[in-house]
């Protein structure tokens, strides 16, 4: 366990460690005041080495405590099988034990209480309790979630009637560990469905690309990485997104029988050989799958260009990276042309993407011509239309990107009797509807308005507790990041929408699963999308200051470096192209992080966006 069990009575170490490169661990977020001059803030996050642990059987003769010490250890050994720690088990409790089954992550790594009543080492039994404070668990889908809690489970020791070895004959199932072993042994990939509500590349008479939804799990990082991860992908998407996302693996496809660990060749390419069971699929349905293998093994390493599919002993297919993006969408691989924001004179202005200039042009039709003063916007997807919120926060316009382009009335007005009370900024999903939030005390309400315009349509929220102030909807179309208030906190939310019916019907829409990304913030200021499975967040815990910083949709740290710290942010802007700059207003100014920089002046203005 490291030095997660330092100070609890731990043997002597007994697992040799070897250093072999360094990596980046997020440790939390960068911190900042959130008043005062606008001014950049060093961050230095925390640098973990990855290390490679190789477990140590149990000696001759050693004690209870050691026995379940050394177990403990060799959990975060990289043991492919967990070989050396069923050496600390009885045959029966080694046969037994699922270690694939969960794994719990502690604080600061498990402590043990004795039974002392009944315990004596001269005897042949032993009992010792784990103890800690809950983090995080890891499913059996290898699916992340974060918990809190105490943590308590028995553990039992016997002596072997010949030998009179001290072994673990009870144990609880799965794995338990600490956090910053959890963090040097694990590490989260992408693995990549297709979202269900858009149709197969294999339907007749349809010509648009399925959307391709990252799923994040967690594998053992120096346990052939790849190999789990593909597995994993012919396993099914995780319970959360089960419902909402389709793959084009056929039922029951695996790896063939005794292929060798995966991994790619001098020209970055993978060969991936299945079974049966994929031998005999039509061509736009091996496509599709070498597209949800090549998107999620350049989640694990982006070196990877190329994937073929072998099955029956012949090549079914064979798909590049620049095809691939003829066969699906995702929102990563999408650039966008433009940042938006409101520039001093109300209007809805523009820079093109990821550049270094800082003069904006007002966009073509009404919305760039001050027709009406502008409080925040949202621009689709594909940056031919545009939404407003007018300055009092009362009024909806939708507007086109078009030289010569008219207004119109509001296609929605809030009844909420002051300005917080009103309506929140819109966001655009990957279907060209429009999202947005009344804030109205007396009619609080998540509306969508199919391709922004028409009737609004209530969505319905089954076990959402509290108002909300922000909406996000990722490019992906089957999820969404919500900003919700109660009782004075504001916390993000991240949830599943569904439809009933088919793309393109009129048909209800719910938000299911909603589940909180950021459990330790208890104000969370602003957010965006910053990547297919995660955002950027701008908050603060409770007694503390703002803090800017990333997270998982499943809760999780990943592994990215801390933005350099700002100081009064108000709103912020990411795109799931992960090489544009982060934006953000502060201090009545548009300011932007280029990679590896701190924040500069653009200029002022408020409101910034990017499509979507």
């Amino acid at each position: 366990m490291g030095a997660d069990r330092e100070g609890s009575g731990r043997r002597p170490a007994r697992a040799v460690t070897y250093a072999v490169c360094g990596v980046v661990l997020l440790a939390g977020c960068a911190s900042m005041p959130d008043s005062g001059d606008l001014r950049g803030v060093d961050s230095t996050p925390r640098q973990d080495p990855q290390v490679r642990v190789f477990a140590m059987p149990p000696r001759e003769d050693a004690p209870p405590t050691e026995i379940v010490q050394g177990f403990l250890e060799a959990l975060t050994s990289n043991d492919p099988q967990y070989e050396t720690a069923r050496k600390y088990l009885t045959g029966e409790a080694a046969e037994t034990w699922r270690p694939e089954r969960s794994t719990t992550v502690l604080a600061g790594g498990p402590g043990t209480e004795t039974d002392h009543s009944g315990n004596r080492e001269e005897a042949n039994d032993y009992s010792v309790t784990l103890t800690g404070t809950r983090v995080a668990t890891v499913d059996a889908q290898q699916s992340y979630t974060p918990a809190e809690g105490e943590y308590r489970e028995a553990v039992h020791l016997t002596r072997d009637g010949k030998n009179r070895q001290w072994r673990i004959d009870v144990l609880p199932q799965g794995v338990i560990m600490g956090k910053s072993d959890f963090q040097r042994t694990y590490m989260s990939v992408n693995k990549y469905f297709f979202a269900s509500n858009t149709s197969p590349a294999t339907q007749a008479g349809t010509s648009r690309q399925p959307a391709a939804v990252a799923d994040p799990v967690y594998v053992r990082r120096l346990v052939d990485p790849m190999t789990q991860v593909v597995r994993s992908l012919f396993s099914g998407p995780t319970r959360l997104l089960g419902p909402v996302v389709r793959s084009s693996f056929p039922t029951g496809t695996a790896l063939a029988k005794n292929s060798d660990p995966l991994t790619p060749d001098d020209h970055n390419k993978l060969t991936v050989p299945l079974n049966d069971r994929a031998a005999g699929v039509g061509r736009d349905t091996c496509d599709e799958m070498a597209a949800q293998l090549l998107f999620t093994v350049q989640s694990l390493t982006p070196v990877v260009d190329e994937v073929e599919l072998r099955a029956g002993g012949r090549q079914v297919c064979s798909l590049t990276e620049d095809r691939a993006e003829t066969v699906a969408t995702r929102g990563s691989a999408h650039r966008p042309d433009y940042l938006y924001f409101v520039d001093d004179r109300d209007r809805l202005v523009r820079i093109a993407a990821g550049s270094k200039g800082t003069r904006a042009e007002p966009v073509p039709g009404a919305l760039g011509e001050g027709a009406v003063g502008l409080r925040s916007v949202a621009v689709s997807r594909d940056e031919h239309s545009a939404a407003a919120i007018g300055l009092d926060n009362k009024s909806l316009y939708v507007g086109s990107l078009v030289t010569g382009g008219s207004l119109g009335e509001p296609v929605l007005v809030s009844k909420g009797k002051t300005e917080p009370d009103r309506l929140t900024p819109p966001s655009w999903d990957a279907q060209g509807d429009l999202w947005i939030a009344d804030r109205d005390p007396a009619d609080p309400r998540l509306l969508l308005l199919r391709e922004g315009a028409g009737e609004p349509v209530e969505v319905r929220t089954p076990g959402l507790d509290g108002r909300v102030q922000a909406v996000r909807v990722a490019a992906d179309g089957v999820r969404i990041a919500l900003i919700v208030e109660k009782d004075g906190k504001r916390s993000l939310l991240i949830g599943r929408i569904e439809r009933d019916g088919k793309a393109g019907e009129q048909s209800a829409v719910t938000v299911l699963e909603l589940r909180s990304a950021t459990p330790e913030l208890e104000e969370v200021t602003a957010m965006s999308w910053a990547g297919d499975s995660r955002l950027v967040v701008v908050g603060r815990e409770r007694g503390g200051v703002q803090q800017i910083g990333y997270v998982q949709v499943d809760g999780s740290t990943p592994e990215a470096s801390v933005p350099a710290a700002l100081t009064g942010v108000k709103e912020i802007a990411a795109t799931e192209d992960e090489t544009l700059p982060l934006v953000a207003y502060s201090e009545d100014l548009i300011v932007r992080l280029p990679s590896g920089l701190q924040w500069q002046k653009v200029t002022e203005g408020t409101a910034p966006v990017y499509p979507g």
